[in-house]
């Protein structure tokens, strides 16, 4: 059985004060589902605000919770530090998306079925391959010309629809309480924020038809 979901990283709030966060260590990876609690959002939302920051022209200090909104609202495209974390439950493998790995491709998932592989990341450097109508997915692989050590997770080809429909379900879990949250943080940005998000992270646009085994 595989558990897939989408995940973004932990953000440093040492010194955050723009809104209530949740005590996380930093730069770890957390799930985003429609299960987190308020403090769980408003630190996704934190680290979105603060990476998006630096990718602009506009490099004054942030002052407040809307700035800190509108910034990340005026950014061409919002950028999400993380992807999907694959848990094996059969062999207890989870493969983590490295450094510069992004959520908002997490689309590109769908074209394995077409015979594409995906760059990950790095540190960790998970690494796939295709195996007829399965793929295997390696944790780490830091020289590409060599065969990874250890156990790959299998996934089967014809399973990945529906398998990323289950963290379809979680990004959109995850955009309604965002809605609920920015009701209440930034009630006047609340709207444009929803729908910055939608779009960029292709959260509810159709994905093709589910199946296979797979679990929440």
């Amino acid at each position: 059985m595989l558990i897939v979901n989408a995940v973004l990283e932990t953000p440093d709030t040492v010194d955050f004060s723009f809104w209530p966060v949740a005590d996380l260590p930093p730069h770890q990876l957390m799930a985003l589902s429609g299960s987190m609690s308020p403090l769980d959002v408003g630190s996704a939302l934190a680290m979105l605000a603060d990476y998006n920051s630096r990718t602009g022209d506009d490099d004054r200090p942030l002052m407040d919770a809307s700035e800190a909104i509108r910034r990340l609202l005026e950014t061409d495209n919002v950028i999400a530090p993380g992807g999907l974390r694959v848990h094996d439950t059969r062999t207890n493998v989870t493969v983590w998306p490295g450094c510069c790995c992004g959520l908002e491709d997490w689309r590109e998932w769908l074209d394995i079925a077409d015979g594409d592989t995906l760059w990950l990341g790095h540190d960790p450097s998970p690494r796939l391959e295709h195996a007829d109508e399965v793929v295997h997915l390696w944790p780490d692989s830091a020289d590409a010309q060599e065969t990874p050590s250890g156990q790959p997770i299998e996934i089967v080809v014809g399973d990945l629809p529906g398998i990323l429909h289950t963290v379809q379900e979680g990004l959109q879990g995850f955009l309604s309480l965002t809605k609920q949250w920015a009701a209440r943080h930034v009630p006047t940005l609340a709207e444009d924020l929803a729908a910055r998000l939608d779009e960029d992270l292709a959260i509810s646009a159709p994905l093709p038809g589910t199946s296979g085994q797979h679990a929440p």
